[in-house]
């Protein structure tokens, strides 16, 4: 799978679906600098692409360093686009070199220090190309790890900086990752806001620098973690695409910067805006790690690489393969005016109608009836559950029901016991006021004393009774991002250490519960990201649980991430984000596309629409396997009109959901094709049989109720795998 050809210092990373060559060049003084002239297609031969790698010819007044695809570009070189290094020595200069200096190839693929990252169950399944660059004057090394799986079509890259000199150095930008395509391209990428995340948006290409970035100290709502890079005809079906997925879960930034002569780079990695990092002689700096998916065939082919690797290799534990239990959430119902008759009552209603885990949100500890006070106080509220967590824990599993718990423990009340005893221990900047959102401020979790305390907080709660899910919840973003812990100098340090402190706590709060079915939240969707789903194998998608607008939100989350990923729930209507009515079998239907659960008082539900909740989870018992752990593929966007569609396929069945806005007078009869089909003789729910072909061929009829916010799910099981 990697080739090193010695002749012409050539390294082709190579299997059935990609190629990515990297080649040593020397430069003009004879000095070995490392290049990326191909990432694409699989070659035959990785010298059929090296003319790339020559300076352009001519006379100009640019630097010829202006169109070389650099592997891991840095400042102060003539290379005036982004750069994805920038180390300031003791005397305040920029400029580094980094040349090449050793490589290695290994079976496998390691972990990172501290860091989540894609991994391999045996050694067989990827093979990694260590690359060693150095700066001979600072002594920084840069240690580029690509790593290619046997059977994807994914490559993996991170960067681990080493000061191996004799004098501090000052990273003002670290990035993990760079490639450099020949040509124009679209970019792709998912932005948004609170209750509306993760809409596609395709910018033309450009001869400008264009940037999707988080300084929040979240991957944030307003962009994902995650871009693409596609050719201008390129479609759900066809055409190149190469995706990129930052595994991480805080400040980032994503530049994609189309030159003057015909190249477009894209550099990944953390932000340089709300970063600095003091690298002392002997000290290494991780990198957050990229996922690359290369789709000659649309973008559906690169975001299924994307979900089967996220599913399977970045995913892990218990619960990584399987079926997730159908849940009902008391929030919308109760908010926080509860006590154990009306969870009793709910929980019950739920048991009657086949619901199997019920979760307990915001509101059982402290002394938090309203969302001013008690966060950081981890203590059951006995007044609310004169019976502890542990007495209403033995009622809800009594009736049938697992029991679950809402967190949030990365926060702190100024109204606490907590923050009265430690008022150091939230992030703020000396002494400026500090600024409170939602009533609350964040814990410095770079602090290891913090990450301790929280370690035993929420574990001791979950040794305390049988708790079968957590929901890990995050309400604000950063303000004042500074730390007491750290010196002058190095508070830009602060985001990069929370971030690993919390990946410290979220690997040892779930490693010491991995049966627990952790699942994490910031405010709905604003930290929908693969690093976070390295520790919890599912987010809550967004706060928004309109029928209507999930669509969009869940169609663009698909881009990237697995439906095995999203949480997806029916709630009350008139919706509580936007107002909208929408009938029951709509919102379920919806729902079918994540995993299933409601947000409602059952006991307030029609008699009508609570024997449709039944039908409902009956019906999601039967497909989640192949909702969950199936392909997934777009069909009809919502972006793009009325209507939308999806499906998901195994080896036995094939489902087609679909949904329409608005009802049309004296409408078109409607009609989608199926993708993807495995061959076979599939039988309708009906009792009517048809080919996996004429499936795809044909097409579904969409019986669509003559009202606004209808739907249909069409499922086919297989009876015969060939004709």
């Amino acid at each position: 799978m990697i080739h090193y050809e010695q002749t012409n210092r050539t390294f082709h990373l190579r299997n059935d679906f990609v190629s990515l060559v990297l080649r040593v060049q020397l430069d003009g003084d004879n000095e070995p600098e490392l290049l990326m002239p191909y990432l694409g297609a699989p070659l035959c031969d990785p010298a059929s692409c090296l003319y790339l790698c020559a300076p352009r010819g001519g006379a100009s007044f640019d630097s010829p360093r202006q169109t070389l695809p650099y592997a891991c570009p840095t400042d102060g070189r003539g290379d005036y686009r982004p750069a994805l290094v920038c180390a300031v020595d003791g005397q305040g200069q920029r400029c580094t070199e980094l040349f090449y200096a050793g490589h290695r190839i290994e079976a496998g693929k390691p972990g990172l220090n501290g860091l989540p990252a894609a991994y391999v169950e045996d050694a067989a399944e990827a093979e990694t190309l260590f690359i060693t660059l150095r700066d001979a004057l600072t002594g920084l090394e840069a240690e580029l790890r690509y790593t290619l799986y046997a059977d994807r079509p994914v490559i993996t890259e991170s960067i681990l900086y080493t000061n191996t000199g004799s004098a501090p150095l000052t990273l003002q930008s670290a990035g993990s990752a760079c490639v450099t395509l020949p040509g124009r391209y679209d970019l792709i990428h998912l932005h948004g806001a609170w209750a509306k995340e993760r809409s596609i948006e395709r910018v033309p290409p450009a001869r400008l620098s264009r940037e999707i970035s988080s300084c929040r100290g979240a991957s944030g709502h307003e962009h994902n973690p995650f871009a693409v890079l596609a050719a201008p005809d390129a479609t759900e079906f066809s055409g190149e695409c190469l995706g990129a997925a930052l595994v991480y879960s805080g400040d980032f930034s994503i530049t994609a910067d189309e030159n003057a002569y015909g190249s477009t780079r894209l550099t990944l990695g953390l932000n340089p805006r709300s970063f600095t990092w003091q690298l002392h002689p002997g000290e290494a700096f991780q990198a957050p790690e990229v996922l690359f998916a290369y789709s000659a065939n649309g973008l559906n082919a690169m975001s299924q690489a994307l979900h089967s690797l996220i599913r399977q290799r970045v995913c892990r534990g218990y619960w990584r393969d399987r079926e997730r239990p159908i849940l009902i959430n008391n929030w919308e119902a109760t908010y926080f005016d509860f006590d154990p008759e009306k969870i009793l009552k709910i929980a019950r209603a739920a048991a009657e109608d086949g619901i199997e885990l019920f979760v307990l949100d915001d509101g059982w500890f402290g002394k938090r009836n309203r969302d001013n006070c008690s966060l950081g106080d981890w203590v059951v509220n006995r007044e609310k559950l004169p019976c502890g967590l542990d007495g209403l824990s033995r009622d809800i599993h009594g009736l049938g029901l697992k029991f679950g718990l809402w967190f949030e423990p990365e926060m702190v009340s100024p109204d606490s016991d907590l923050y009265r005893a430690h008022p150091d221990w939230c992030l703020h900047a000396g002494s400026r006021r500090r600024t409170t959102a939602r009533q609350q401020l964040i814990l410095d979790m770079g602090r290891r004393e913090v990450q301790d305390y929280v370690i035993e907080a929420v574990s001791g709660v979950l040794r305390s009774a049988q708790i079968d899910y957590v929901k890990w919840d995050m309400n604000r973003n950063f303000m004042e991002a500074g730390s007491d812990t750290l010196a002058d100098g190095r508070q830009g340090e602060t985001a990069h250490r929370y971030m690993l402190g919390l990946y410290r706590v979220l690997e040892t709060v779930t490693g010491a519960f991995p049966q627990v079915l952790f699942e994490s939240c910031s405010g709905g969707g604003g930290r929908f990201d693969a690093g976070m789903l390295h520790y919890m194998p599912q987010t809550w998608t967004s706060d928004d649980t309109d029928a209507a607008a999930r669509l969009s939100i869940q169609y663009g989350t698909s881009l990237c991430y697995p439906a095995s990923a999203m949480g997806a729930h029916v709630s009350a209507v008139p919706n509580h984000q936007v107002g909208r009515v929408t009938d029951m079998r709509m919102r379920g239907d919806v729902a079918l596309g994540g995993n299933f659960g409601y947000e409602l008082d059952l006991s307030a539900q029609t008699d009508a629409d609570r024997a449709e909740i039944r039908r409902q989870v009956r019906q999601v018992k039967v497909l989640r396997r192949t909702t969950q752990q199936g392909v997934f593929t777009r069909l009809l966007s919502p972006f793009a009109g009325n209507v939308t569609a999806w499906q998901f396929a195994d080896e036995d069945r094939v489902i087609l959901c679909a949904y329409r806005v608005l009802n049309m007078p004296n409408g078109e009869p409607l009609r989608v094709r199926l993708r993807g089909v495995p061959e076979g003789l599939y039988q309708a729910a009906e009792g009517s049989t048809v080919s996996g072909s004429d499936l795809m061929r044909a097409g579904v009829p969409l019986p669509f109720a003559p009202h606004d916010f209808a739907s249909c799910v069409a499922v086919f099981e297989r009876i015969r795998k060939v004709l």
